[in-house]
């Protein structure tokens, strides 16, 4: 797979990443809670729950980027 170019300057697009980050870590992190806290579910935090929360967090990322790249590809 190939890099993909940006016309961005280099400031916006690491930006653009650390809020990529952010979004992952706030959707693990709410899955994880979710997990630990809701009421009938076991109190237990395992692999599963675990694996979940990564693919949570990476769906959050993903569509905070697409959500960004979009308002910003209609701004400009």
């Amino acid at each position: 797979m190939t890099p993909e170019t940006s016309s961005q300057d280099p400031a916006q697009e690491a930006k653009h990443r650390r809020a990529g980050i952010i979004a992952f870590a706030i959707g693990a992190a709410a899955s994880l809670t979710f997990f630990a806290f809701f009421p009938g579910l076991p109190h237990v935090i395992d692999w599963g729950a675990i694996l979940v929360s990564l693919v949570v967090g990476a769906l959050t990322r993903w569509a905070w980027q697409a959500r960004t790249r979009r308002k910003r590809s209609s701004v400009g």
